[in-house]
């Protein structure tokens, strides 16, 4: 992969037995793993490492690619039987199912096309003929990594137009260009469904305008113009393309681009932004997923290229400080899961007391432990009480804990005093600023916030908290209100001079 190193939202993987069994049926893999056996003990390849005519011919009967019934005579049905074969005769070299034995001084004379060496069953076939299911994967990603290379060799066609036409742009096809772009494709696909809460795609499939969008339209882009919107259209015929060849890999299930759409240049337009499509208009433009067994191969890939890439359900046996670290930049879904399995093996006080020690701290990622630390703690029971109760007089812990003890109805739970309200609020809209929250739902939050308390910037500047000055200036950016938004930046101007920065 070309990607940059870069941290991942987690993802769910099967087992490795079990993403070792659908491997083992991937025809890529299946197809290798047969040739590999079929060459044994030997057969000759010329100074390329490829079949002779003859041993190819011989290969796609293997596979059953020729002789088929009504086919025999179809000479177009031959050549493509005979390139599915060669196929996976490279993906079986590729993988180490098969190896190579070529004399140097044989690969520089032999002519092409004639016998300059030998193909003898590879390590990796033994490996997966023993059924270990880390090598059975170890071989399919080997042979995924080959097949992700062929997608943007120069041996693929560049895209054409709907007349068959080689484009302008098309004529200078760059594999490495469009290697890059494939693997930033599919860095995206995996952060997009690793993401997903089971509300915005379709059975987990990701539409593929969606997907082309990620790869086009700029982040702080509200309304894509139509310049974008066209840039996209082009993205997604380029996907399309490299999904229909990925299909048998084994990687990603792809319902292809509308054919019907390809044809006709008006229909292949996106739809208007904000158009309402149901769910059968929006497959027409395609819809693509990582499989189980891609979601794994990527999330390898990705590692391999210096990216933090976890798994759910890997901070059970984690530290409170670490859980509460990693679970700021969790979807919400997901760090539920988390926070439940790491709850699950503990006792609710000590539980408890673990989350709110580290929860401590003036550092700048303090209010978003805080955050999540509270967000945690709604998932015990009144058996963490004693926990809650330790750190009421604390300026730090005191005004969570006696929200948390009021929402499970806790009696005798002290008021709290204006500054520790007010502490509280800046704490925890910092945590809410640092999550990159919803920028419409924090001007309501903060619009609600400064109704419901008089003279609230007057009191908010003397705050005694590392963020209040960039809160209030957060809040003069956020405020619907112009006079509103104007006293909260005359707020933070006082907050910076009384610290002096």
């Amino acid at each position: 992969m070309s990607a940059s190193p870069f941290v991942l939202p987690p993802v769910r993987l099967l087992p490795a037995s079990e993403l070792a069994r659908i491997a083992l049926d991937v025809p890529l893999l299946e197809r290798a793993v047969r040739l590999a056996r079929w060459a044994g003990p030997e057969r000759a390849v010329d100074a390329m490492g490829e079949l002779l005519d003859d041993e190819l011919a011989a290969a796609a009967a293997e596979l059953g690619l020729t002789g088929k019934e009504g086919k025999e005579g179809d000479e177009g049905e031959e050549r493509d039987g005979l390139g599915e074969a060669a196929q996976a005769w490279a993906v079986a070299v590729d993988a180490g199912l098969l190896d190579l034995e070529i004399e140097e001084e044989a690969e520089e004379s032999t002519p092409q096309g004639e016998a300059a060496g030998r193909a003898v069953p590879g390590a990796a076939l033994a490996a997966v003929a023993a059924g270990e299911p880390q090598d059975v994967l170890d071989a399919w990603l080997a042979a995924a990594e080959a097949a992700l290379a062929e997608a943007a060799s120069p041996d693929l066609e560049p895209p054409h137009d709907a007349d068959g036409e080689l484009g302008a742009e098309d004529q200078d096809w760059d594999p490495e260009e469009e290697a890059a772009f494939l693997d930033t494709a599919l860095a995206n696909l995996y952060t997009l469904m690793a993401l997903d809460d089971g509300t915005e795609t379709s059975h987990g499939a990701v539409p593929l305008p969606v997907l082309a969008a990620s790869l086009v339209v700029p982040d702080e882009m509200e309304q894509p113009s139509d310049a974008v919107l066209e840039e996209v259209t082009d993205v997604m015929m380029r996907l399309d393309e490299h999904f229909r060849l990925l299909d048998p890999t084994g990687l990603l299930a792809y319902q292809p681009l509308d054919d019907a759409l390809i044809e006709d240049d008006e229909e292949a337009a996106l739809p208007e932004p904000g158009e309402e499509l149901d769910p059968q208009e929006i497959s027409r433009y395609g819809l693509v997923r990582l499989t189980p067994l891609g979601v794994y191969g990527m999330r390898q890939l990705l590692m391999d290229a210096g990216a933090s890439a976890p798994v759910v359900g890997e901070l059970a046996e984690a530290s409170g400080a670490e859980l509460l670290s990693a679970l700021a930049g969790y979807p919400d879904h997901v760090a539920r899961t988390e926070a439940e399995s790491w709850l699950a093996d503990r006792k609710p006080a000590d539980a408890a007391r673990e989350l709110l020690a580290a929860a401590r701290g003036d550092d700048a990622t303090a209010p978003s432990r805080r955050l999540i630390c509270q967000q945690t703690l709604t998932l015990l029971g009144d058996e963490a009480e004693p926990a809650l109760r330790e750190v009421l007089d604390d300026r730090r812990l005191g005004g969570l804990a006696r929200v948390w003890l009021t929402e499970i109805g806790a009696a005798d739970v002290p008021a709290p005093d204006p500054d520790m309200v007010f502490w509280l609020t800046v704490d925890t809209l910092a945590a809410q600023l640092a999550a990159g929250d919803d920028p419409e739902l924090l001007s309501e939050l903060v619009a609600d916030l400064v109704a419901r308390h008089d003279g609230f910037f007057d009191a908010a500047w003397r705050v005694d908290h590392p963020a209040t000055a960039d809160v209030l200036e957060a809040m003069g950016r956020l405020h619907p209100d112009r006079k509103a938004a104007k006293d909260a930046r005359k707020a933070a101007f006082k907050a910076r001079s009384r610290d002096g920065s």
